[in-house]
């Protein structure tokens, strides 16, 4: 009987063909279920954020608002490259969206309800707006005076944060709600970024 015998140099020269044998086999194939093309363009993209579900809130119209209309813009069509949109993104409130939209709306109804009469007798007196804000039960309320334009005011309504910020002047009330901001605890507008 013969026996043949193998060096180390043959055994070694075996484990590269053995692992080239497996990935010749299909590893790293493509299916049909990539997409037609091969390149996945049939699946969704993990990267796309799902868009928050937005609903009618109790009182609000259902009918959709109309589109809104496109004028021509003066500006380049290039963005700027100066990153003044990304270097104070900190400055842009957080949208609300679904339940907290309805609160938020329901919390600018209030406000709008308690600042009403001010608006009405001409009261431009941060005082007079921070007393009315906080007879309605909200704790964190700024108002300063906007000269002799009238009264700005935010006030958190709750650590959602749910925050309502608005102005009163003569026979004018205005009022928004939103999120919070980025980087920032509270409702007052942050001075300084990143």
């Amino acid at each position: 009987m013969t026996t043949i015998r193998t060096g180390p140099a043959v055994r070694l020269g075996i484990l590269p063909l053995a692992l080239l044998a497996v990935l010749a086999a299909g590893c790293g194939t493509r299916t049909t279920q990539d997409g037609a093309d091969g390149a996945g363009a049939n699946r969704p993209s993990a990267s796309a954020p799902a868009k928050p579900a937005d609903f009618p809130c109790p009182g609000e119209s259902t009918t959709p608002p109309p589109p809104p209309t496109t004028a021509p813009t003066s500006g380049p069509a290039v963005p700027p490259t100066d990153h003044y949109a990304e270097n104070h993104g900190f400055m842009v409130p957080f949208t609300l969206h679904g339940k907290s939209r309805c609160d938020g709306l329901a919390a600018v109804a209030r406000v709008k309800s308690a600042l009403g009469p001010l608006s009405r007798r001409g009261d431009l007196d941060p005082g007079s707006t921070y007393a009315a804000l906080s007879d309605l039960g909200y704790t964190k309320i700024d108002t300063y005076p906007l000269g002799t334009y009238g009264v700005a005011f935010d006030a958190e309504v709750d650590s959602s944060p749910l925050c309502v910020e608005g102005t009163v002047s003569q026979d004018t009330l205005a009022a928004d709600a939103f999120g919070g901001y980025p980087d920032h605890i509270g409702c007052d507008r942050p001075t300084g970024g990143h």
